[in-house]
């Protein structure tokens, strides 16, 4: 297979509030494709996109796109809400902004946290995203302009995960933060300290929210996922199943019906959170094929568009996708040379990201 190779150029955004310096951005991205052979056996010359095998499904570029960039492991990824645009968050304390379509340009790099970045969330609307680091703090950003809105200092250890509060009504102002310290703290881009901090004694891993915002989850070391109600700040679920470490949660995009979650037990379990659930513990299915090895990664889950589909990434290198339903393995993706981090679906086509701590993403078509 010969590789598509494309150098890019695009704007790089500064790390101060004010006006982005213009830069050269770091990312490349391949289209891994065949280019035609004459009679001879001679490939043509040329940069021509060719397309070849099974019926096309997606408006990529290619197949499959390989994006390359950052200079440490990749800790997060996420399609904006109109899928237009790509953010991954990495160790090398950066976040880069790509385009979906065409040639994937890393049109802009986001610097200024000190630590490395453990969660990227695009807030609703796609014109702003929210950053958790493990320097313990927050920050919202301006991907038009590239301006920091809000940095959060409140947390006083590394922050491992944040959601928008209100993604169903919205709201681009409020989200939530979890940290290793024990709190879940909710924050108001329009107010300078926080709008509320819940104590839970033990380190947090992760955090979802579901659409409306009335319930926040968060995902803890005691292997508990706690459901908390945002009116009163108090747990209102308690969600037990898992025999390790929960490091990633995932609730339904369009019914918020379900809850996904990852744990260092090497499952994946279903959790229904639907008022009336029947299930005693909630856990409606457990998924296996995707183990979380020794390295402890923060491994999160995702659900596709439809809710039929929900997938993870492992440490054997592979991004496994499960048919909700009945339980199967519908795809185990190879090509990351290290463990895979994080797995998004494309929010309006057959498309798949994922990253991981070879430094790189896919970005493909099922």
């Amino acid at each position: 297979m010969i590789d598509h190779k494309r150098k890019v150029s695009s704007t790089s955004i500064s790390e101060h509030n004010g006006p982005p310096n213009l830069s050269s951005a770091p990312g490349t991205a391949v289209a891994l494709v065949k280019r035609p052979k004459t009679d001879d056996g001679q490939a043509y010359g040329g940069t021509a996109i060719v397309q070849a095998g099974p019926k096309r499904t997606s408006g990529l570029q290619a197949p499959i796109m390989h994006l390359t960039g950052h200079t440490g492991e990749i800790t997060t990824c996420r399609f904006s809400d109109n899928g237009e645009h790509i953010a991954s968050g990495s160790a090398d304390k950066q976040v880069f902004l790509w385009n979906t379509y065409g040639d994937c340009t890393n049109y802009g790099v986001l610097q200024g946290h000190k630590g490395g970045i453990l969660e990227v969330q695009w807030m609703p609307g796609s014109e702003r995203i929210v950053t958790a680091s493990a320097d313990h703090t927050v920050a919202v950003w301006d991907v038009s302009t590239g301006e920091r809105l809000k940095r959060g200092r409140h947390h006083t250890a590394p922050v491992n995960a944040c959601c928008p509060l209100s993604r169903g009504t919205g709201d681009d102002n409020m989200f939530v933060s979890a940290s290793d310290d024990g709190q879940l703290v909710v924050w108001d881009t329009r107010q300078r300290n926080p709008a509320a901090c819940i104590e839970y004694q033990l380190p947090l891993t992760s955090v979802a929210a579901i659409a409306s915002g009335s319930t926040v989850y968060s995902g803890s070391v005691d292997n508990v996922i706690t459901g908390w109600d945002m009116r009163t700040y108090t747990a209102v679920h308690y969600l037990r199943g898992h025999s390790g470490t929960v490091m990633g949660i995932s609730v339904s995009p369009r019914t918020s019906n379900f809850l996904a979650s990852t744990s260092v037990d090497n499952t994946v379990r279903l959790w229904d959170l639907r008022p009336y659930c029947k299930l005693p513990n909630r856990c409606e299915r457990v998924f296996t094929g995707a183990p979380h090895g020794f390295e402890m990664n923060l491994i999160r889950p995702s659900f596709d568009k439809d809710e039929s589909m929900v997938a993870s990434g492992s440490a054997d290198r592979t991004l496994t996708i499960w048919n909700l339903r009945s339980g199967e393995i519908k795809y185990k993706l190879p090509g990351h040379k290290g463990c895979v981090t994080q797995v998004d679906f494309h929010p309006k086509e057959p498309i798949v990201l994922s990253s991981s701590i070879d430094k790189s993403m896919f970005l493909g078509e099922i």
